[in-house]
């Protein structure tokens, strides 16, 4: 019960603006280090971001505030940044940082701009939600792939 509760309060205490919801079939939370894990089937929603994946280690401050979310196992998601752009695809793993507003996405990156035709492929991408810019590293053995689509040819431009 005394867990239940301290993971209810680390949720209720999750955003200021936002409230983070957090589902999964297991979770552990120990107070004293301020580090909750969620696993099985973990489903994470924050305004029109959602999040899906295997495990979920949140990090809180001496507020209970969180500070760090890292998933791991197949992470699937969709985030929208403050300048309207949506990102949708998957990664072996995703840290969102709450103060920065910023989502990492690490190893075998697939990010696809949703409302404009764009995708990125690589092992790292940062998207910033405050100013809707994205980057990216490739791998040692793979380089970024950035895939646009242009126009159609038999289109008129003016």
């Amino acid at each position: 019960m005394r867990r239940f509760l301290a993971a209810l309060m680390l949720l209720a205490a999750a955003a200021q603006a936002a409230e983070l919801k957090i589902v999964s079939k297991h979770f552990e939370t120990d107070e004293r280090k301020g580090v909750t894990q969620f696993e099985g089937n973990v489903r994470i929603s924050m305004g029109a971001d959602e999040l899906n994946a295997s495990k979920v280690t949140v990090y809180v401050d001496a507020n209970r505030r969180p500070k760090r979310l890292v998933a791991t196992g197949n992470v699937a998601f969709r985030v929208t940044t403050e300048t309207a752009d949506v990102y949708g695809g998957r990664a072996q793993e995703v840290q969102f940082l709450p103060a920065e507003k910023e989502y990492r996405f690490y190893r075998d990156v697939h990010l696809k701009q949703l409302n404009k035709p764009k995708e990125i492929n690589g092992d790292e991408v940062v998207v910033e939600l405050a100013e809707g810019r994205a980057f990216a590293k490739g791998g040692e053995h793979t380089p970024v792939m950035m895939i646009f689509k242009l126009d159609d040819a038999n289109q008129s431009h003016d």
